[in-house]
């Protein structure tokens, strides 16, 4: 396998991975993290600042007992120096001069830790200052997430119910066209039907010959009777009525009619 290949993998892997991590990831929950962590942090330059307060205490306590000591030699070299004890007198002056030097260092060492103490406070009050501030603001930008994701949530039922109320609509649409369909079918089906176009396979519709100039004589007195009453109408006659307005509606034969021969069959 190429190197190509396998860079393009890679991405591809890290590029899942890294959405996958997106999803799964709170915002809440990682600053809530970074705020324990800021907090451990606070502790331990809150403990620094103990420890160094407490170095302090002890060289100042080892200091005092020191310059105490120091002051005591010098009141038996005094002492000894009344009593005509020189070397008594020199000997204590001795030791107080070492102890001396050890209360210079201790001095020194204090002072540095004194130091190092107003540093470490002041450190801890600032990063104090700033994980109130990081408090704060995870808050707030916790609560703006929260009121997000609700709007979020809240435009997403409303996007589902209008995609299915859209789905409804569709399907009501196809459901009037359809019917719109089955009705225009069959109301042509009716006129194939009437016109004789189409045979009546159940035989329900099917007329015989006789029936049908039966209705087409009733068809043609009705007309001749319309047009018998029209007549009257117009002459201010009262219209007759039966088999005579159909004879009075018919054409008169002007047509001579010639004698029939008789036979005389008694020749």
């Amino acid at each position: 396998m190429s190197d190509g290949i396998m860079k393009r993998m890679g991405l591809i892997f890290r590029s899942k991975a890294n959405k996958a991590l997106d999803r799964a990831e709170d915002p809440r929950e990682t600053l809530d993290y970074s705020y324990q962590k800021q907090l451990e942090l606070l502790q331990k330059v809150r403990r620094g600042v103990a420890d160094v307060a407490t170095s302090r205490k002890r060289l100042e306590l080892q200091l005092t007992q020191l310059q105490q000591q120091s002051a005591k030699y010098e009141d038996q070299g005094r002492k000894a120096l009344s009593l005509g004890r020189e070397d008594l007198a020199r000997e204590a002056l001795t030791r107080k001069a070492n102890m001396q030097s050890q209360i210079t260092d201790l001095e020194t060492q204090y002072q540095q830790l004194q130091a190092e103490e107003e540093k470490l406070t002041l450190a801890s009050q600032r990063l104090q200052a700033k994980v109130d501030a990081f408090r704060t603001k995870k808050e707030t930008i916790k609560a703006t997430y929260t009121a997000a994701q609700a709007q979020t949530r809240i435009a997403e039922s409303f996007s589902g119910i209008s995609e299915e109320m859209g789905d409804v609509g569709l399907a009501i649409q196809r459901a009037e066209d359809k019917t719109a369909q089955m009705q225009a079918r069959a109301g042509a089906i009716d006129e194939l039907l009437a016109s004789g176009a189409l045979d009546d396979a159940s035989g329900l519709g099917r007329k015989d010959d006789i029936e049908a100039e039966l209705e087409r004589v009733a068809g043609g007195s009705d007309v001749e009777l319309e047009l018998a009453r029209m007549k009257a109408e117009l002459t201010g006659g009262s219209p007759a009525s039966g088999p005579q307005a159909i004879e009075q509606g018919r054409p008169q034969d002007t047509t001579p009619q010639q004698d029939t021969p008789r036979i005389n069959y008694n020749k």
